[in-house]
């Protein structure tokens, strides 16, 4: 019985779909071939002018290899593949409805002269970082604000289920993954309940990240609950490149003044009650303050593009409902990164936390498949004596991403990085923390896909006494973790190889 629901099921029966069209596509294009020589030229030009566009294009130099080897080796069809799926660019009309509701918002998103002037005379390093972000991701840095971190998932759930029951005004709750289950049918007793009792409860879910465990339209179930719900960028079985781009956020927003984001999806897993691959680590931090005005307004302008609902955002902000003074703690900036413009956001704030290093940067990611301006700065970080320390998971959740992050490992140690494998299980969690003075939590891996592709959101903690917890978690995990040696990275010859294969076509994945 489980066999045939699972033949029938929404996953199987879309991956059929696509490798039908994949197969269709080549198929289509051999019989062009064999019959027309003149189509063998044309095709071989098209990839050729494919091939020239990708080398002058500003782009990242891993992209550009990885596609232009696919075109070289596949020249009758590779020009029509990047004409295809190439693109990073999102379609045209997800970008002019995000970027229009998302002008609504940024009249409402302004700096603090003060905070910013306050932190330039702290420490101007940490400044600079906070206006890279202020400037290019359009989020300002607050005081008035606590952040409580949550090292794990179990920590994590009981304080957002009780937070959630505290709701009186509105919930947004906007998650990758959702699967029905202990932790989210917990959840959504209490959105019912805050529903029937008139709170304005919104949900949104990334269809392709839950597409293998809800069922087909759940947001219609959802709404009859009275809870309005929303399937961001649907997932059609289409081969195009329209599906590259999803939704990984988590955030949760109550009343304006409290908000939850990490790398914690909806789901089991993330609180173990279900084991998948040994024990899941996770992270999550909880805001209180000035500074949820920005996961608020992150979440609104993705709301307000697939359904516009609200005309007077001044009503979310987080004064609105919360009669006393915010308690401060430090500086905080969450901060979104999205695929609409050229700026790696996600990416740069690696990158300048890492350039500005002094002592140690510590990190935890599933994923290690980087970049050569990545790999750079690791490395040159642990060249002028800082301790740089990477915790990757011991037990993989995908095997193949788990050899490309292998394939990274020789390079990294041999220039004095420590590479650590958590021995429990998985890790899930996206931190980084430096020199006790700044730590960021949030969604975002080090791979391809969050740093180009998808939407995501951290936070940036400066001063913060959230610094210190994260810092403590991370020799936690590096006690419970194996230190990856030279011996352990040296593979058998076909293992290698494939690394090297998946390696140079990481950008495609």
């Amino acid at each position: 019985m489980k066999l045939l629901k699972f033949a029938f099921s929404r996953v199987v029966i879309v991956g059929l779909l696509l490798i039908v069209q994949v197969m269709w596509f080549f198929l289509f294009f051999l019989e062009l071939v064999e019959y027309s020589a003149n189509i063998t030229i044309l095709m071989n030009l098209i990839s050729l002018v494919a091939v020239l566009y990708i080398i002058n294009c500003p782009d990242n130099p891993a992209f550009k290899m990885a596609w232009a080897i696919a075109i070289l080796v596949f020249p009758v069809h590779g020009g029509l593949m990047y004409l295809t799926l190439g693109s990073k660019r999102t379609t045209k009309r997800l970008r002019r409805i995000l970027e229009q509701s998302g002008r609504q918002l940024r009249p409402l998103l302004v700096q603090d002269q003060e905070v910013a002037e306050k932190i330039k005379k702290e420490d101007a390093s940490v400044a600079g970082q906070m206006h890279y972000i202020r400037e290019s991701a359009g989020y300002p840095v607050y005081e008035d604000t606590t952040a409580t971190y949550f090292k794990s998932g179990e920590e994590n759930f009981p304080v957002l289920l009780e937070e959630l029951k505290k709701a009186r005004h509105f919930i947004f709750m906007e998650y990758f993954i959702v699967e029905e289950g202990e932790m989210f049918n917990a959840i959504l007793e209490v959105l019912k309940e805050k529903a029937a009792e008139g709170v304005d409860v919104r949900f949104i879910y990334d269809d392709f990240g839950s597409v293998t465990v809800l069922p087909y339209k759940y947001y219609q179930r959802m709404e009859s609950y009275g809870i309005k719900c929303e399937a961001f960028n649907k997932f059609i079985p289409i081969f195009s490149l329209v599906m590259n781009h999803r939704d990984h956020r988590k955030i949760t927003v109550i009343d304006g003044h409290t908000g939850f984001t990490g790398g914690i999806n909806l789901a089991d897993e993330y609180i173990n009650r279900k084991e998948r691959f040994g024990y899941w680590k996770d992270t999550g931090i909880m805001l209180k303050g000035e500074a949820v005005w920005n996961l608020t307004a992150m979440f609104l302008t993705v709301w307000n593009a697939v359904r516009p609902t609200d005309k007077d955002f001044r009503e979310f902000m987080p004064g609105r409902y919360y009669e006393t003074p915010f308690p401060s703690d430090g500086y905080v900036q969450p901060y979104g990164d999205s695929p609409l413009d050229n700026e790696t956001v996600g990416e740069n704030v690696y990158l300048n936390m890492i350039n500005a290093s002094q002592h140690y940067i510590y990190m935890f990611t599933p994923y290690l498949i980087i970049d050569n301006e990545m790999m750079t700065a690791l490395c040159l970080a642990a060249k002028r004596g800082v301790d740089v320390r990477i915790v990757t998971p011991n037990v993989p959740d995908k095997k193949i991403v788990f050899w490309m992050t292998q394939s990274y490992y020789p390079q990294l140690l041999q220039n004095g990085v420590k590479i650590y494998q958590f021995t429990p299980g998985f890790i899930h969690a996206k931190c980084f923390v430096c020199d006790d003075k700044y730590a960021t939590v949030g969604t975002i891996n080090m791979d391809y896909r969050s740093l180009y592709l998808h939407f995501e959101c951290g936070v940036f903690l400066y001063g913060s006494s959230a610094v210190a917890k994260v810092k403590e978690d991370a020799l936690e995990t590096m006690e419970q973790s194996c230190l990856v040696t030279k011996k352990m990275t040296q593979k058998k010859l076909p293992i290698r190889l494939v690394q090297a294969l998946l390696r140079v076509l990481a950008p495609l994945f």
